[in-house]
């Protein structure tokens, strides 16, 4: 995990389902899914924001919590999202960068993702390691958090 995968807006994108998909390629395993590098690595601000905000957008900023009106409408309505259905919030991501420094912040994010049987980071779009559980996800591809 590097600073370059934290997204602006907090998105850890080593966690993000087209990252990790892209990563280990596979769509060669029967799915179709568009791959992501990360917002950083592909010379784009931020998927989520981007779009959004023109300090963003134009690169003004490399994390939301720079600008003064952070957390803004658009962030919340994402950290919503994110928190309700991924298990993660932007917001604090950044409040803890910002706070405690990027280090420290990938430490904890480490420890939280980390798949306690392979060393492989976790997905959070589906809380599956795409390393060991792979199956659950070829059985069924919309797969979410602990679903039978």
């Amino acid at each position: 995990m590097e600073e370059k995968y934290i997204a602006p807006c907090g998105m850890n994108c080593s966690l993000c389902i087209a990252y990790q998909f892209g990563e280990k390629d596979l769509n060669k395993k029967g799915f179709h899914r568009k791959y992501c590098p990360g917002c950083i690595p592909r010379g784009e601000y931020c998927t989520h924001m981007g779009n959004k905000c023109d300090l963003v957008g134009k690169g003004l900023v490399r994390f939301c919590f720079e600008c003064k009106k952070f957390p803004c409408e658009r962030l919340k309505t994402l950290d919503k999202r994110y928190r309700t259905k991924y298990h993660m919030s932007m917001i604090e991501n950044l409040e803890l960068i910002e706070k405690n420094g990027m280090g420290s912040f990938l430490e904890k994010e480490k420890k939280k993702w980390i798949c306690p049987k392979c060393g492989e980071f976790i997905c959070c779009h589906n809380g599956l390691c795409l390393n060991c559980n792979l199956e659950i996800l070829q059985k069924n591809k919309k797969y979410r958090w602990n679903e039978e």
